[in-house]
């Protein structure tokens, strides 16, 4: 067996007095899709956010490909990462959101380009040469000179997964990426997604989408104030979930 992808261990986080996850042990492993679904609160989006160290935890441990994401340990003693070792790590993790996050002033291929220039150094000619092959990748390629307000939210959504991927990340983390958008842009930014899990890429999908789930997903984890409630693959939690919560909450939505 292959090291995971992600590992989390007895991981927790609260706000204020609040908390919101409770020991969160989860593995995912390379090239796997594993969709994660649960009530608004359950903590999904907020576990998703401590993968790439958005979110610091308040404790135990999170590594991404062998690497203990934003601490150094000494001992038995965790040590925060600078800001700039925190950012190099991220470099691997692509993270697409609710809301899309584009550079408003910038045209899609722009929007794609600017991380591999700014952050990878990458020359002006190697880094608009690969952020047009990935809008065409998406569906795009006869959208490369429109600005975000000129794109429709499921063209924008598919601008934000181009810009993720001009990285080259070990990882892709969605976090309900199609929430906010009308229902008959989903399927274009759920087809997308569909190619990349077929290419092999490692992903942890925050979604509703069951259908998507069911389909794409290697596991499906249900997760309920903070705790992971139950795990395992897609169709055997949606049709036969064993938790009492799982069951009641997939009755609401299925």
């Amino acid at each position: 067996m292959s090291e995971p992808m992600v590992r989390a261990e007895a991981v927790c986080k609260s706000f204020g007095h609040v908390p919101v996850l409770k020991g969160i042990d989860l593995e995912v492993r390379p090239g796997e899709v594993m969709c994660v679904v649960g009530p608004s609160g359950s903590g999904k989006s907020t576990f998703l956010r401590c993968v790439n160290h958005l979110e610091k935890i308040d404790a135990g441990r999170l590594w991404v490909d062998g690497q203990l994401i934003g601490y150094r340990q000494r001992g038995d003693r965790l040590h925060e990462l600078r800001d700039r070792e925190v950012a190099a790590q991220r470099r691997d993790i692509g993270m697409v959101f609710q809301r899309f996050h584009l550079f408003p002033h910038m045209t899609a291929l722009e929007n794609v380009m600017e991380a591999p220039l700014r952050v990878r150094g990458d020359s002006r000619a190697a880094a608009t040469e690969q952020a047009r092959a990935l809008l065409d990748r998406v569906g795009l390629a006869d959208r490369t000179g429109n600005y975000p307000a000129q794109l429709s939210g499921g063209q924008q959504q598919r601008v934000a997964i181009a810009r993720a991927l001009a990285m080259h990340p070990k990882l892709m983390l969605f976090d309900e990426p199609t929430s906010a958008l009308d229902p008959e842009l989903v399927g274009e930014v759920l087809d997308v997604m569909r190619d990349l899990a077929g290419d092999g890429m490692t992903m942890i999908v925050v979604t509703h989408e069951m259908g998507f789930a069911r389909e794409v997903g290697d596991s499906l984890v249900f997760m309920d104030d903070g705790l992971v409630v139950e795990r395992g693959a897609p169709k055997e939690v949606l049709t036969n979930p064993r938790h009492e919560r799982t069951q009641a909450f997939l009755s609401k939505v299925l």
